[in-house]
């Protein structure tokens, strides 16, 4: 059967995805593409992930597009608003028509005599295997395991006659209603499902074996609010999430230069929403630096709330071993539980598990160096969108695309096909996400690498990226040439521009 092709293909029909579709329909209109998407579903994470109180961990300002103001009063969105707004924009934007459901990409192979990728996807729904060939390949599957949660093993967890789940997965027949619920993590997924949950449960207890910084946030930005009075919606919301990139750009830098100073404001904050007495640094003073991992968002400290009034709790301590009827902590004490919730992380998995070939050759991945935070050394016409980890997403989302529209638009004009980074010189290298959450370390080794400065360094600053990516030099670091010439040439040349 024969390929079908398009200029572009998309991998992933979540935020990041479907933001792409619409950039490449805005700035390149005369490129065909098509969307890729494992699920039978627009919105990604957004669409997975149906837990109690799902929700933004930061404001819509800026996980929301750049082209499309959100324009719900609330800065702090629930997952379904979320959900909905992505899908309106596919809606609004034509994309929906590019989109094929249940086509999961398992593996790409290039081929430069052609300047081609052929993907090889199956279609869950079907069961069948389909290729489709590209001239350009864009992923933005995320970068973790949508089928699997991570789970650590319990001890004696098969002895445990309650009911056992994991917020990926959660059942839509799950009745918590009046019932004892433990939640063990203490992550943006814990701090949401408590205060959630406690609004129905019996008690709610936040097991944690190490705590985590957790800050309130208005529900809706005061600022926000103001700027649409008296600006049209497109200046009000630039102005907000401008402001909101403003705040956490310095928030980020205070932290990394005067971590203990960001400490104490923390725990203060934290202290004057608890109940005097309260054993704050037992439960929300964690060994680690500001933005080591990042900070846990509660909207309008519905956590705090939630403790003081006593309808949850926080333990801070280690599993001995599930019972039958709840958990024994290393301490001696026992947690009744007739629900448990293993808020206890995702899984990573680079590119979606699609797996990389070119000119025959097998992509390591944990071998490349990343370019800009999007390509990878010694791999054309390849793009892959990973958002920042101390501010939105989307951020960094509308950035890549933008710059990979840059690409093709130059690749046209300069009548060249292929476009390859040249990995840079040198052994300084370091994991391209530089967070220490558990979730990083355990899969830190198959992830690519990056580099000491720019191009081969991820900035995790929104303003320098917008220079970087909007205006800055297409050329520095990569090779351009027709098709033809193999990407081994390409990647042991020492020009910039064939």
């Amino acid at each position: 059967m024969a390929a079908d092709h398009v200029d572009v293909l998309i991998v992933g029909a979540g935020l990041s995805g479907i933001g792409a579709a619409v950039h490449l329909g805005r700035e390149c209109p005369g490129k065909t593409y098509a969307v890729l998407e494992a699920r039978g579903a627009i919105g990604g994470t957004w669409d997975l992930f149906r837990y109690p109180g799902i929700r933004s961990d930061s404001d819509m300002y800026t996980l929301g597009y750049s082209f499309k103001p959100w324009t719900d009063p609330k800065a702090i969105a629930d997952g379904d608003s979320i959900r909905a707004y992505v899908r309106q924009t596919a809606r609004e934007y034509d994309v929906e028509r590019h989109i094929r459901f249940h086509h999961r990409a398992v593996r790409a192979e290039w081929d430069s005599a052609t300047a081609r990728w052929t993907v090889h996807a199956h279609r869950d729904d079907t069961g069948e295997d389909v290729t489709l060939t590209c001239a350009f390949l864009f992923t933005n599957s995320g970068y973790y395991r949508y089928d699997e949660g991570y789970t650590p093993r319990f001890p004696g967890v098969e002895r445990y006659a309650g009911t056992l789940v994991h917020p990926q997965h959660w059942p839509d027949d799950l009745d918590y209603a009046g019932k004892r619920v433990v939640v063990i993590g203490s992550g943006a997924t814990a701090v949401t499902l408590v205060p959630a949950m406690a609004e129905r449960a019996a008690h709610v207890t936040m097991l944690q074996r190490s705590p985590t910084y957790v800050i309130a946030l208005p529900s809706r930005d005061p600022f926000a609010d103001a700027a649409r009075r008296w600006l049209p919606p497109k200046a009000a919301y630039a102005v907000a999430r401008w402001k909101n990139v403003t705040l956490g750009v310095a928030n980020f830098q205070l932290s990394r230069r005067a971590p203990g100073v960001v400490k104490r404001f923390l725990r203060r904050a934290a202290k004057g929403r608890l109940p005097s007495g309260y054993d704050v640094d037992r439960h929300f003073s964690p060994r680690y630096n500001p933005w080591d991992q990042r900070l846990c968002v509660v909207p309008d400290g519905d956590l705090f709330a939630a403790l003081s009034a006593g309808r949850a709790s926080v333990v801070t301590d280690t599993i001995d071993t599930f019972t039958e009827q709840g958990i024994r902590l290393a301490s001696g004490e026992e947690l009744p539980a007739d629900v448990v919730v293993t808020a206890t992380g995702l899984n990573l998995l680079a590119l979606g598990g699609m797996t990389l070939a070119v000119d025959g050759a097998e992509v390591d991945l944990a071998s490349t160096v990343a370019y800009k935070g999007m390509m990878l050394s010694g791999v054309p016409n390849f793009a892959m969108t990973i958002g920042y980890t101390n501010a939105s997403w989307t951020l960094k989302a509308d950035l890549v695309a933008t710059y990979v529209c840059r690409l093709l638009r130059h690749l046209d004009d300069t009548g060249r096909q292929i476009v390859t980074p040249l990995a840079p010189d040198t052994d300084d290298l370091v994991p391209i996400i530089d967070l220490q959450s558990g979730y990083v370390l355990r899969a830190v080794d198959q992830l690519p690498k990056q580099g000491p400065q720019a191009p081969w360094r991820l900035h995790q600053n929104y303003p320098r990226d917008v220079r970087l990516m909007r205006h800055g030099p297409l050329t520095d670091g990569v090779r351009f040439d027709r098709a033809g010439v193999p990407a081994t040439a390409a990647t042991t040349s020492g020009g910039t521009d064939a």
